[in-house]
């Protein structure tokens, strides 16, 4: 379900009127791009904070109704106040359907309980990416990207190329040959010291040739020692 925010148009700009702006509980705005000139913009405060705390309202195409017009945008940039719980500014982009959008998404990590790495190994995923820059027509656009970890083992890393896309979605970083890093498994030092230390016992209880041959020479000169009284 797409996400809806009205807003108005705003006719005072600048410092002094933005400070009385939100003085009174708005947010001043401004929507650009596509045919249209840029709009200046004011939105209710205390709405437009509540649906900041939506991951889709970061990462899909809102529905924005401008005096009764609507326009589908995208957030593009927002500034919040350095210590109070208020939004400075906030920009829209409108949307074009018939063109590709570049927008960062979210990724949900999946399965991560059943990997091997963690499962196996006792190891701890380490999630190197939490979101992703990827480009597609707005129709296509999705919400988040599904990363699932079930085969992630303790000596292997998941990589941009291993993603499931949605259709009509790509990544940039690809096409240009970046295939970076998505997630890995990290083993704690204590399990890693368990490890270790479980391989050395294995180790001692297994004779080695060596070990062998000197347990024969000691037994040799005991026999030769014996003789010789």
């Amino acid at each position: 379900m797409q996400i809806e925010i009205s807003a108005s148009k705003r006719t005072l700009q600048g410092k002094g009127a933005s400070r009385r702006l939100r003085g009174s509980g708005k947010v001043p705005g401004i929507i650009y791009g596509g045919d249209s000139q840029a709009q200046a913009i004011e939105l209710d405060h205390n709405n437009l904070y509540h649906k900041l705390k939506l991951e889709a309202f970061h990462a899909s195409i809102l529905s924005l109704d401008l005096d009764g017009k609507k326009e589908q945008v995208l957030l593009r940039d927002l500034q919040m106040h350095p210590f109070k719980l208020q939004v400075q500014h906030i920009d829209f982009q409108r949307v074009d359907p018939n063109k590709k959008v570049h927008m960062k998404v979210p990724l949900h990590f999946i399965n991560a309980d059943i990997a091997p790495g963690v499962k196996v190994s006792g190891g701890i995923v380490s999630h190197i990416l939490s979101e992703l820059d990827v480009s597609c027509l707005p129709k296509d656009l999705p919400e988040f990207i599904s990363v699932d970890l079930s085969n992630l083992t303790s000596i292997s890393s998941l990589h941009l190329s291993d993603l499931s896309l949605p259709q009509g979605v790509e990544i940039p970083a690809l096409i240009r040959g970046e295939n970076l890093p998505v997630a890995t498994i990290i083993i704690p030092r204590a399990v890693a010291a368990e490890e270790a230390a479980a391989a050395v016992v294995a180790a001692a209880d297994i004779p080695t040739t060596v070990q062998k041959k000197e347990s024969a020479v000691k037994e040799a000169d005991k026999k030769d020692t014996g003789k010789k009284k």
